[in-house]
């Protein structure tokens, strides 16, 4: 296996039409999760991944995860929990500049993950361990079980992934700040954007914020700019690798998880390090140009034809 990823994925329900979600009378069902977004991406670019979680015993549970099957991703270590459903959000597009996410995941399934759920054997496998500060967040349980995860990467010499991807609404301000430092202390790789490096360390700076999570114990940090791309840093080594231009962003939310994968497939691709963030901000790009979490993520076709024409407009 090359990567395993652990968190929690929910159905999502987006209206059909722009505005102010209680005038919408009809919605499409998606699934968006940061773990599972990541191991489709790394599916798609032709990479093996696994996805570690839990789902109620409901028809959202079958159909996800048939769904993340289907994308080429193994789900053999989900579990079915008799006793709580599958997690639920809503997207509400109000503008083209502001999309809005309410989650109903108290309780889920999802939530109840025990580091007893762990397969150290699987986990061992892997040459990279994806995880994301969203998982800790929803149950003292759940937090639990990334550290044990982390332990057993640990254990085995598997590289460990951290994204903080912070998600103020499920937890309080100093338990967040608190455990996304003690996970960043154990990553080898970080990938956190300006806004929670900010939160983490009270700095907002991006040169300072790259020097203060190498201090933290990162060996490689990886900070993200949006549009204008992202920096780098390692010991010995800084540079900043420019993004790809997007005429219409239609749906940011999810770029975060392409620019994981895309990250990820190149050090799995023996990219030196400014290729793989090329990479990585090219997935993001494409992400951003589709409605949905995954259903924008590129196959490796499309990635390496807008690398070799990088100076061409990505909505061409």
């Amino acid at each position: 296996m090359d990567v395993i990823t652990i968190g929690e994925t929910m159905v999502l329900f987006t209206p059909e039409t722009s505005g102010k979600m209680r005038y919408a009378k009809q919605f499409s069902m998606k699934f968006g999760g940061a773990e599972s977004n990541v191991a489709i991406g790394l599916s798609r670019l032709g990479h093996d991944a696994g996805w570690i979680s839990k789902v109620g015993n409901d028809e959202f549970g079958k159909a996800m995860t048939a769904f993340i099957s289907g994308e080429g991703v193994d789900v053999s270590q989900v579990i079915v929990s008799a006793d709580a459903a599958t997690g639920v959000y809503f997207k509400e597009p109000r503008r083209a500049d502001d999309v809005r996410v309410y989650y109903y995941r108290k309780g889920s399934a999802a939530s109840t993950l025990t580091k007893e759920d762990l397969d150290e054997e699987y986990i061992a496998k892997a040459k990279y361990l994806h995880i994301t500060g969203i998982t800790p967040a929803l149950s003292d349980s759940c937090a639990e079980t990334i550290y044990e995860a982390i332990a057993i990467a640990k254990r085995h010499n598997v590289k460990i992934v951290f994204d903080p991807n912070l998600r103020k609404k499920l937890w309080s301000e100093e338990k967040a700040r608190n455990t996304l430092l003690e996970i960043a202390s154990k990553a080898d790789i970080i990938l956190p954007g300006v806004s929670e490096g900010k939160f983490m360390f009270g700095e907002s700076d991006p040169v300072k914020l790259g020097s203060l999570f190498l201090e933290h114990g990162a060996s490689t940090v990886v900070l993200k700019l949006g549009a204008e791309g992202a920096i780098y840093f390692t010991k010995d080594e800084q540079r900043t690798v420019p993004g790809f231009p997007v005429k219409q962003v239609v749906d940011p939310v999810g770029a975060g998880d392409g620019f994981a994968a895309g990250f990820i497939s190149g050090l799995l691709d023996g990219l030196e390090l400014n290729k793989a963030v090329k990479r990585a901000n090219a997935v993001g790009a494409f992400v951003t140009m589709v409605n949905g979490d995954v259903e924008g993520l590129p196959e490796r076709d499309e990635i390496e034809s807008l690398i070799n024409n990088s100076d061409e407009d990505v909505s061409r």
